[in-house]
């Protein structure tokens, strides 16, 4: 039988959705193993953006479903998962229909293929449309509380490529150069579809990626003037690399050795300095304090959903409590090893109080309250004077993402 032109990428899709969904893997994780047997760039591609858009707009796409089924489907039904990849390609991929029939229905045989064709078919008829913003799940929509509504708005779209410059006196020459837009010095927002490694400034280490959010906890140390800072679970390095840029003399732990290389290839390429240690941050003993420590912690990255959508379906309760036992457990050790006068900043990219508001409580240091002179305009400290982010704001310029930040001072 002669092969059909876009199969395997569908394949692909299929196997990624299947792994994130039934086996709890990332999006990440599976797209290796996926796309290993795929060929060129354009169909590894493709299958990402199938299995992107699928975890995005899951929510609506299986409302369709059930809308043109007399027996609802089981969740983890194959036609159902075909069902969703051939929707994802129709309504966001704008993929026609009958493109959409010939390479979605041979991933399936038998009776499947038919109940999978007269739904769809009905469907299309029907000229059926998806809502302005992703449907949420509804125990994720509790977790997120009031906020929730404007949160999905943000997530209906891929977001835009964020740049952290070297040197933030040249921020406009490279807002020009890649044809960006800049929403702070140091910062460049570029339109996506770029691959990275072209744009120029990369082989000089102009620039490095790292969402525009991600870039604010290293900001909030201010200038290092040669002064020491620990940078905790550094890899792969976007905010040593902001530390060493700032002035700092900078020690990156990290743990993973993966992790760790691709840090020390970053600051390879940047020509910025730091030392990179591979170790347990629970067990290390640092040979001196610090004037200023970064703890950007392990944490479920809700508040990646923008680009790492699966992250809606994967984490719950129990991702959620194990995560914030260990970020409790690293904030006691790290406040321990700061100078008097130093400063730490606390960060997770999630969107879980478990993980944020509720782990303040448990540093004994002196709050040093975040000022809206630091951050970009449009952006405020909570009152409290912590700093909170989520993909519904700044939604004209792009959108950023989700992000808890507190900062304290050592007496």
């Amino acid at each position: 039988m002669p092969s059909i032109p876009g199969l395997p990428a569908r394949r692909a899709a299929l196997q990624m959705l299947d792994a994130v969904l039934r086996r709890g893997e990332t999006l990440d994780q599976a797209y290796g193993a996926a796309t290993r047997g795929l060929r060129g760039f354009a169909d590894k591609a493709l299958a990402r953006a199938i299995a992107g858009e699928v975890l995005r707009w899951l929510t609506d796409f299986d409302r369709l479903i059930d809308s043109a089924t007399k027996n609802p489907l089981p969740p983890d039904a194959k036609p159902r998962m075909v069902l969703r990849i051939m929707l994802a390609q129709w309504l966001r991929l704008d993929t026609p229909p009958h493109a959409v029939i010939a390479t979605a229905l041979p991933l399936l045989s038998g009776g499947p293929k038919r109940l999978a064709h007269g739904v769809f078919s009905t469907l299309t008829r029907e000229e059926v449309t998806l809502p302005a913003a992703p449907g949420l799940p509804d125990e994720v929509a509790a977790r997120w509380g009031e906020r929730a509504g404007e949160i999905a708005k943000g997530l209906a779209l891929p977001p835009p490529l964020d740049l952290a410059l070297r040197d933030a006196d040249r921020t406009q020459h490279w807002a020009h150069e890649l044809s960006g837009d800049s929403l702070m010095p140091g910062h460049v927002r570029i339109s996506r579809g770029s691959a990275v490694e072209r744009l120029a400034g990369y082989e000089d280490g102009a620039w490095w990626v790292q969402d525009l959010a991600a870039s604010l906890p290293a900001r909030l140390l201010g200038p290092g003037e040669g002064r020491h800072a620990l940078d905790l679970c550094a890899a792969p390095g976007g905010k040593t690399l902001q530390l060493a840029a700032a002035g700092w003399n900078v020690t990156a732990l990290d743990l993973s050795r993966r992790r760790l290389d691709v840090l020390k290839e970053n600051l390879r390429r940047t020509g910025l300095k730091a030392s990179p240690i591979r170790a347990d941050a629970l067990e290390w003993e640092p040979k001196h304090q610090f004037d200023a420590i970064l703890l950007d912690a392990p944490c479920t990255a809700t508040g990646t959903a923008r680009r790492h959508p699966d992250v809606i379906h994967r984490i719950g309760a129990r991702q959620i409590a194990e995560m914030a036992e260990l970020q409790a457990a690293l904030l006691q050790r790290a406040a321990s090893w700061l100078k008097p006068g130093g400063r730490l900043v606390y960060a997770v990219c999630s969107l879980e109080r478990q993980e944020g508001e509720e782990q303040v409580s448990q540093v004994g240091l002196a709050p040093d309250a975040i000022r809206s002179e630091e951050l970009p305009d449009g952006i405020d400290p909570t009152s409290e004077g912590w700093l909170r982010t989520d993909p519904g704001m700044l939604p004209e310029a792009g959108g950023l993402d989700g992000f808890f930040v507190a900062r304290w001072r050592k007496d």
